[in-house]
Order: C-alpha cells, then structure tokens, then sequence
C-alpha cells in the first residue's frame, strides 16, 4: 500500500526530465512569452503519475477457536470402571476413553441371544413344514415374527450397550479430567473436554460497510496475542446478518496451527485483504485540494498550474486512490500549493517522499 521502489526511481528519472524541459509541452521562450498571472514562478516539487498495485485491507480483532471442540458425557449413568485417557494426551478417533459397569447388560444380550437362537431353529422347522403344506401360513408367521421381535430386543440391548463406552468423536486432545475410576456418573457429568486444534478457526467481526466486500475464500493474516509470528488463513464462513447491536458482521477463517502453538481461547488480531487493484493510481495525500463541489489537484502543463477535479477512492497511511481525473504520465503537483492559481508558472522540481 506505498509507492514500490522501482516506480519511485522511475518517477524521479522522469521528473528530472520533466523539470529540464519545463512539465512537458513547451519551451522556456514560450513560457517566458505567457508570463501567466502568477508574475514570477513559483518553486514546486512534483512527481508523475503511474500505476501500482494496491491492496484493500481493513483490521479486526478476534478469538482463536479449535476446529472442532466436544464436552464428552456419558449417554447412561453407571459406575466407571475404566478410564483409557491422560489429560493433555493426544487421541485418535473412536478410541475408548471411558468405560461404565455394563455386566447387567452383557447377561441379557447373552439371555437374548440365546432365545434368538432358539427361536430361529424354530421358524427354520416351521418353515420345512409349511413348504410341504405341513402347517399354514398363519403359522408360519406366527414363528417368524417371534424371531424378528427377539432380533429387535437384543439390537435394542447392544445400543445399550455400547453407551457403556465414551469414543473420540475424531482426532484431538484431550483436556482436564473431571471423574475418577469408581465414581458414579450421570449424563448430566462433564467427564472430559476435546479438541481438534489444526487447524485453528479464527472468529472476528468488521463494520457493517464492509459486509458487500468481505466474501468467502478471502485472505486474512493473524496475529495471536502479543506475537510477532503471522499466519496466512482463509475466510470460509461469514454470518447471514449484521448484528443490530454492534453493527458489525462476524466471519470466520481457518489457520494452520501445525506446531500446536495456537491454544482456543486467545486474543488474536486479524488483518482482511477485501481485494486488490493492480492498477490504481496513488498520490500522496496532501496534494488533495478540498473545495464546496469536490475535490482538485493541481498538474504541471507546459510549465504552468492547472487544476484539475478528482474523485477520490481508498485510502492508505500517506496516499490517496484517484479514480478519475488523473492519468498516467500526468505531473502532479504536490509542495507549494498554498500559492498556486490557475495558469500561475511553476519550477518544478522532484518530490522527496
């Protein structure tokens, strides 16, 4: 968002030779034979126009959140008889981390499916009977469902079963630990908390004006409390409303966190790139002239001031976006304003930033 370099270097070449011919068209005989009403000319410094990128940024503060983040409870209370995890350790998905008293359970899947069994061999016989038309088809069905409700049974004592056990819902880390084995829980028990953490989600809000430009696939750079290291992220969410209260929109973006270095919960500053202009037109910001209708500028012609209206675009710490009224090659006035009017002549010279 400043002049490059190399377009520095270039628009001093061409204001020295700008200067020694006088702003362009023109020789130093014409000028002395139209004077303008300045009387004598007036020193200025200039520099010409040229094209540069420029990025649209604005800067916001948020929260750091794990990408995925779950408060593990029990789906049944019971005993714990086992617990299979160490806080702050490492887990992968579906690993058990915790297991309740399920020896009741056990028996009566076991009592279940031992009458399943029973109950299939006799739906098989009355199946060989009602084929040599031995038994009718009531029959018949009567046994069949019977087997079917036994099915239905022992699936509904496996599902309860299998709440007995807490599992990693996916690949995280776990926190603190809240039950020890041989205590009593309920569903309403916080047991433990998980989190995935790369990557890292970050959450911040900007000013409603900016709702129409903020758009998903965005790059935004973060910055985690007071550290100088900055992660490149990328916007994938933004909320479908402005809040009333605040008048800002919340957004969301994703960062890498390879290192573990980023902890949920942080204050974190984050800078939004909205878009990027590859050929603007900057000049600084005091060479602006504000008047009742607008805004001017003053150029070099033929070693003469002219002034020029120009609308005015984003803004930078030190320039100013023309987005029209101005042109490449043009020579912009910049020092000595105060004392320029139209037609008054002027000594250009090259503007030191």
């Amino acid at each position: 968002m400043r002049f490059a370099k190399a377009a520095h270097t270039i628009a001093l070449l061409s204001i020295c030779c700008i200067t020694a011919s006088g702003c362009g068209k023109g020789s130093s005989s014409q000028a002395s034979r139209n004077p303008g009403r300045g009387g004598a000319a007036s020193s200025v410094e200039v520099v010409v126009i040229r094209t540069q990128s420029l990025k649209n940024t604005i800067s916001a503060t948020g929260t750091l959140l794990a990408n995925e983040e779950v408060a593990l409870r029990p789906e049944i209370s019971g005993l714990v008889t086992g617990i299979f995890f160490e806080e702050g350790q490492k887990v992968g998905k579906t690993a058990v981390m915790l297991k309740i008293n399920d020896r009741e359970l056990q028996a009566q899947v076991k009592r279940k499916s031992l009458e399943e069994k029973l109950s299939s061999a006799e739906e098989q016989r009355k199946h060989r009977l009602f084929e040599i038309k031995g038994i009718s088809q009531e029959e018949y069905d009567k046994s069949l469902n019977a087997l079917r409700i036994i099915q239905a049974e022992r699936e509904v004592l496996e599902s309860q079963l299998a709440k007995t056990e807490i599992r990693a819902p996916f690949d995280g880390i776990v926190g603190l630990r809240y039950v020890s084995e041989g205590s009593y829980v309920s569903p309403s028990m916080l047991v433990a908390t998980m989190q995935d953490t790369d990557p890292m989600k970050v959450e911040f809000a900007v000013p409603e004006k900016y709702a129409r430009q903020l758009k998903d696939g965005a790059e935004a750079r973060v910055r985690a409390g007071d550290s100088p290291d900055e992660r490149k992220g990328i916007i994938y969410a933004i909320e479908s409303k402005i809040d009333p209260g605040t008048r800002t929109i919340k957004a969301r973006a994703r960062i890498p966190n390879p290192d573990g270095a980023l902890i949920p919960g942080a204050f974190a500053r984050v800078e939004i790139m909205l878009e990027e202009i590859p050929d603007a037109i900057l000049i600084p910001a005091g060479a602006i002239i504000p008047e009742l209708a607008g805004q001017k500028v003053y150029v070099c012609i033929d070693g003469q001031a002219k002034s020029v209206p120009v609308l005015t675009g984003l803004r930078t710490e030190k320039d100013i976006q023309i987005t029209s009224g101005l042109s490449v090659n043009d020579t912009l006035i910049v020092t000595g304003l105060l004392q320029l009017t139209e037609g008054k002549r002027v000594q250009p010279k090259p503007y030191i930033n």
